[in-house]
Formats: C-alpha cells, structure tokens, sequence
C-alpha cells in the first residue's frame, strides 16, 4: 500500500492514514503486520518518527517527524497543547444546539475503570455541518434515523476524547464498538455500504517547529452518503 503524502520538507511528512491501519505495531494488535510507520518508513527508504496518534478505526491527517530532533520539538508542540486539530464526526441524533463544549475530564486510560484513576481536564469544541434523516429503522416505532455531521476540535488529545466526549452529550460516533450502539451501528453500516469508525482528522495547524512557518494541513475526508436520503428540517 503506497500512503498519499499531504506534505513533505527535510523536517516532516504528513499522510492521509485509512481506516484500519495501525499507527505502528503493538503487542495489543500482534497479529497485525502492517502499520503506517512501517509502511512510510519503506515508502520513504529513511526513518521516520511518530509524534501524535490516531486511533486505528480514524483516517485522515498523521504527522510524522524525520529526525529524532524534529520529533522532540512536534511532541513538546503535542504536550503544550501548541496545536490545533479539527475532525469530522458523524454522530447519531440531533444536537440540541448548532454549536457547543464539552467539558468534562477523563480518566486517563479509557480500557480501565474510571474509578481509582485522576481525572484530567478535556475540553472538545463542536459543530454541526449538517443534519441529515436517513430512511433507516434502528429504533423500535421509528421508520427512520436522525445523524448529524459535526466538527469537532479537542483542546487536548486525551485518548478516545472525541469518542468519550460525544457519548457524554449522548451523541456517540457512528461505527464506535467500544462507545456507541451496536444495533444502530450495524444498520447503519448496511445502509452505507461500509462498517468503519466515522471519524476523520481533516485539519492540523502549527508553527513549523524549524522554520516558524504558519503551517495549515488538511486532509479531505472524501465521505459520500447514499443518493437519496430524506431531507432534514431544522428541530
């Protein structure tokens, strides 16, 4: 699999990262043999170094340094909240509101239970794009199904904070196996042609850790949905 190339100079390379892949190999996947690090390493023929993450089931923008100097200043940019960093998120339901924050803490490891574990301050700002009906029964007496396209920008990069944000707001991703719902999940997925996490980092901005340039990067999500869903009215 040849990785498309968002952006390159001596410093950095950014990739549009599918669906599926893993960030680089764990224990926790061990027998998955492909992972993006790898495969821009060969791609590249020169090492290349992880400076954030995306879950596997998240496409889209993914940042790697190509020195070990580089990736120490990205990751302190990382640490220091010195980036900013904005999704796409389809979600179930209507939001109440065209705009909002969550602010709500996590626990740091979302695998364990929360109890027993510090709570770390998390903030997600989001917004809805649009509001679509889909002719899909995932509900008991509803013929159809309301899900909303929302943007959402998280000010820290808690682990699952968008997942976790969203199923707070009772709006969880659609395709989340760990926080949404099975059911709909499932349907849904035969309605699109496609089970995937729908999440996709489509924007990353940050001053050029060498050059102090003005850094805009974008990764299209290239999302298309079924040619004649029902059209949604304003709640």
């Amino acid at each position: 699999m040849t990785l498309p190339l968002l952006f390159r100079d001596e410093h950095l390379v950014a990739i549009n990262k599918p669906p599926g892949l893993l960030v680089h190999r764990t224990a926790l996947a061990a027998h998955e043999d492909e992972a993006a690090l790898q495969q821009l390493r060969d791609q590249l023929g020169q090492p290349v170094w992880p400076v954030h993450r995306l879950d596997r089931g998240t496409s889209g923008l993914l940042l790697f340094a190509l020195s070990a100097e580089a990736a120490s200043r990205l990751g302190a940019m990382f640490e220091q909240g010195r980036m900013a960093k904005r999704y796409l998120a389809l979600v179930r339901g209507w939001p109440a509101a065209e705009a909002g924050l969550v602010d709500h803490p996590l626990a740091r490891d979302p695998e364990l239970p929360s109890a027993g574990q510090p709570l770390l301050d998390a903030q997600t700002r989001w917004q809805v794009l649009e509001r679509m009906t889909w002719p899909v029964a995932t509900q008991p007496g509803f013929a159809t199904t309301r899900v909303a396209l929302l943007a959402a920008e998280p000010l820290q990069g808690r682990r699952h904070q968008i997942r976790r944000h969203l199923k707070h707001i009772a709006h969880p991703l659609i395709g989340d196996a760990t926080h949404g719902k099975g059911p709909l999940n499932r349907a849904l997925a035969d309605y699109l042609g496609r089970q995937r996490l729908w999440l996709h980092a489509e924007q990353l901005r940050l001053c050029h850790p060498f050059s102090g340039q003005d850094l805009a990067l974008r990764c299209d999500a290239g999302w298309t949905w079924p040619a004649h869903p029902q059209p949604a009215c304003t709640p």
